[in-house]
């Protein structure tokens, strides 16, 4: 079974981002191990400035990866891609013998040049500009979309 993990800089705070998470998880249980690594977000005004705040939260998240997850970096300026794509590259990742992929999200200033050059790759939901929270109920509910596409069970039009 494919393991997934999904690195989130930013806490979840609210109970209804709390819930959309913990729904996703547990349909995708059927399909994959699931697990989300929050990390706390770094005060630019603590950290010195906005600079140092993406280089803080950057080694957090290099330390919450394992060297053989293949890293999806969620970045807007990534590579648009469609559910139907995610379900294809997800595939395409387990045919190759890739067991484990991390999805990184990073904080409300970016992502540190560590994170990018780190990445295997950059997918973009979009030209929006999403907050970090609402990042990741998306995210994991894009995962389950792709797995239901995979196995051709309804749901994702």
């Amino acid at each position: 079974m494919l393991k997934i993990k999904v690195v989130a800089v930013g806490q979840l705070k609210e109970r209804f981002w709390k819930d959309a998470c913990t729904e996703y998880l547990k349909r995708l249980r059927a399909y994959a191990n699931v697990t989300v690594v929050e990390l706390p977000d770094v005060s630019p005004e603590r950290a010195g400035g906005e600079r140092q705040a993406v280089e803080r939260e950057g080694k957090s998240v290099l330390d919450a990866l394992d060297a053989s997850e293949h890293v999806i970096l969620l970045d807007i300026k990534g590579k648009a891609v469609s559910s139907e794509d995610m379900a294809s590259a997800l595939e395409s990742l387990t045919v190759d013998g890739i067991s484990s992929v991390a999805f990184v999200i990073g904080g409300s200033c970016g992502v540190s040049d560590e994170v990018r050059k780190r990445a295997n790759a950059r997918w973009s939901f979009g030209r929006i500009t999403l907050p970090h929270n609402l990042a990741r109920v998306v995210a994991l509910e894009q995962i389950y979309r792709a797995f239901r596409i995979i196995r051709h069970e309804p749901y994702h039009k």
